[in-house]
């Protein structure tokens, strides 16, 4: 593979893209990016001040496309209910879903719905924002699912218990377990529209070692800022996801460099659990019954 950067980008004119957590680092530069290429981008983010500051960069640069602002907290089930039912009201498709927001590493907590912090803001939130939007993608242009992940799913590991327990809480095995819970939700999402026979695509990517706001819990990351990206390069692999033709449904796409850290965007490695399609169906249906949601692939 080339070094594919966004001069590959092709016109996105016409297309509309929901970019979650798209105030800051990942989130700013894959919105900023997909605007600069024509597409009307839906930023959805939790806090309007900082929405409206990510709203004026983007539209300083003049971009081909559009922006604009819609408040989406994916830490209550409650407001993505409000997203997804609000943006049904204005748009009777949409082409591109990027699950890009998430936290890393915080203080023990929980999200207003009872579920330890980081497994419901980076996947829970997910699952029922992408499920809130399934009609609507159906009915999209090339429509397209991006979830994002990280290095750290290679230590992941699924315990249903620990989703709403934190009395033995570990900031980096939760987190861990978050982002192999997204990755196999894309590759569990991807097998079940195959077997629908939606045309609609599912991937995953990650971002390697990238400087963004993501990293304030995290020390290490200090320590080792010189190993890191800029947001713009470690947006890449999401980029092109979303918006390369060549791109296979159910890849998962990360750098190409020392360990995935740096790079340009490559087939990334995925986790020898990912691949256990049991374990895969149970987090399905687990996900369904504590949100509350029927998400049926059809």
């Amino acid at each position: 593979m080339k070094k594919w950067t966004t001069s590959n980008i092709p016109s996105q004119s016409g297309r509309t893209a929901i970019v979650t957590g798209a105030n800051s680092g990942l989130g700013l530069e894959t919105a900023r990016a997909l605007a600069n290429k024509g597409a009307h981008v839906i930023l959805a983010c939790r806090s309007e001040e900082r929405g409206k500051q990510a709203l004026d960069k983007i539209k300083y640069d003049k971009p081909q496309g559009s922006v604009e602002l819609a408040l989406l907290d994916l830490s209550s089930l409650e407001s993505v209910i409000k997203f997804t039912q609000s943006f049904k009201t204005q748009y009777n498709t949409l082409d591109l879903l990027i699950n890009n927001a998430g936290v890393m590493t915080p203080p023990a907590s929980k999200t207003v719905d009872g579920f330890e912090l980081q497994i419901g803001v980076n996947y829970l939130g997910h699952f029922a924002l992408t499920a809130g939007l399934f009609d609507l993608l159906k009915q999209g242009n090339d429509p397209r699912v991006i979830t994002l992940s990280s290095l750290a799913h290679r230590w992941g590991k699924i315990e249903l218990n620990s989703f709403s327990d934190i009395s033995n809480y570990n900031s980096w095995r939760e987190y861990g377990q978050s982002k192999i819970a997204c990755l196999m939700f894309a590759i569990e999402l991807d097998e079940r529209l195959r077997e629908a026979g939606i045309s609609m695509k599912s991937s995953s990517a990650h971002p390697g070692g990238t400087k963004t706001d993501l990293q304030r819990h995290n020390l290490m990351s200090r320590v080792l800022d010189f190993m890191y990206m800029e947001a713009s390069q470690g947006a890449l692999p999401s980029l092109y996801c979303a918006t390369e033709l060549s791109s296979v449904s159910g890849s998962y796409i990360g750098p190409d460099g020392w360990f995935e850290m740096r790079g340009y965007p490559a087939p990334a490695k995925i986790a020898k659990q990912v691949h256990d399609k049991d374990c895969r169906k149970q987090l399905w249906d687990a996900t369904e019954k504590m949100a509350e949601i029927n998400f049926d692939v059809s």
